[in-house]
């Protein structure tokens, strides 16, 4: 066996996993959806447990369905007292300025 036919597929394989490489980042940059930074900002609020308690399957899910108004932030359970207090201002200072937004 020649060297040459070990090169050849291994050159291949690394040729095609460059060139999917390139394809696999021009499609994520063409199909990029920028998600709202109140997401993350009532995220971190939460107690980050993903318990599923609130009747959602984690924590990320609960501030989406909170900034949709779907969900009180009394569902979720382990969230104490204090954190709850700071949550519920949050968000009534993101519906207020979303109302006078629009």
């Amino acid at each position: 066996m020649d060297f040459i036919d070990i090169l050849i597929p291994a050159g291949v394989l690394a040729g095609l996993g460059f060139i999917l490489g390139i394809l696999i980042n021009v499609v994520a940059k063409a199909f990029y959806v920028e998600e709202d930074p109140s997401i993350a900002e009532v995220f971190e609020l939460l107690p980050k447990y993903n318990c599923g308690a609130c009747g959602h399957p984690g924590c990320k899910e609960m501030a989406i369905s909170l900034l949709n108004k779907e969900s009180k932030v009394t569902e979720c359970r382990p969230i104490k007292k204090d954190a709850a207090d700071v949550l519920q201002a949050y968000l009534n200072d993101y519906f207020e300025k979303k109302a006078a937004n629009s």
